[in-house]
C-alpha cells in the first residue's frame, strides 16, 4: 500500500460509513468494524474493541472519535483529518436535507416511517456486533468470567445509573494493576 493512498482510502472507508451509519455513533460501530477490521485490516478484532472500550470512555461522539484515532494511527495527522472528514460531511449534508423535508412534509405518513422503519435494522447490527465482543470475550475470559462480567456491568449501567465510562475505567484500571502471569512466572522462579 502505498503511503499516499492511505488517506483516500481512510476516506472512502469512512465515507462509506458515515453514508450508511444511520441512527448515529452506536449504529456507526459495526460498519467501522467493517471497514477497519475486515475489509482492510487496519486493525485486528482486539485492537478495535480496545479503541472502542476507550473511545466510550472520553467525552464526545463516538462517531468522530473512532475515526479520528483510526485514521491518525493508520495514517497520520492527514489520515485523521481524512476519516473525520469523510464520516461527517455525509452526516451534514443528511441532515440539511432530511430536515428540510421533514419540516415540509412532516404530516406524510411514509416521512414519519423513515425514521422508525431503520429502527429494526440498527437493532439488528448492534446485536450482530455484541454477539462478536461476547464471543470473543468468552474466548479469552471463558464462560463464566463473560456471563459475571456482563451481569456485574449490566447491574451497574443499568440497575445503578453508573455511567458506562466509568464502568470500562475501572475494568481498565483493574487489568493495569492486576499482575501478570509473566511477573508471577519470574517471581516463584
Amino acid at each position: 500500500m502505498k503511503v499516499q493512498s492511505v488517506p483516500w482510502q481512510l476516506f472512502w472507508a469512512f465515507f462509506r460509513v458515515g453514508i450508511f451509519g444511520f441512527g448515529g455513533g452506536p449504529s456507526m460501530i459495526p460498519l467501522v468494524r467493517a471497514e477497519v477490521v475486515t475489509r482492510y485490516q487496519w486493525l485486528t478484532d482486539e485492537e478495535f474493541a480496545d479503541v472502542l472500550a476507550i473511545g466510550n470512555t472520553l467525552p464526545g461522539p463516538i462517531a468522530t472519535k473512532m475515526p479520528g484515532y483510526i485514521g491518525y494511527r493508520v495514517g497520520g495527522t492527514m489520515g485523521c483529518i481524512a476519516s473525520v472528514i469523510a464520516v461527517i460531511f455525509p452526516m451534514i449534508v443528511a441532515m440539511i436535507v432530511m430536515l428540510g423535508i421533514f419540516s415540509r412534509y412532516h404530516d406524510v405518513a411514509w416521512i414519519r416511517g423513515m425514521g422508525q422503519a431503520v429502527v429494526p435494522v440498527v437493532m439488528v447490527m448492534m446485536a450482530q456486533l455484541t454477539w462478536d465482543f461476547f464471543d470473543k470475550s468468552k474466548a479469552s475470559l471463558g464462560w463464566l468470567v463473560s456471563i459475571a462480567m456482563v451481569i456485574i456491568s449490566a447491574g451497574l449501567i443499568y440497575w445503578l445509573g453508573i455511567h458506562p465510562g466509568w464502568v470500562i475505567g475501572a475494568i481498565l484500571l483493574a487489568a493495569l494493576l492486576r499482575p501478570s502471569s509473566k511477573k508471577k512466572t519470574e517471581e516463584t522462579a
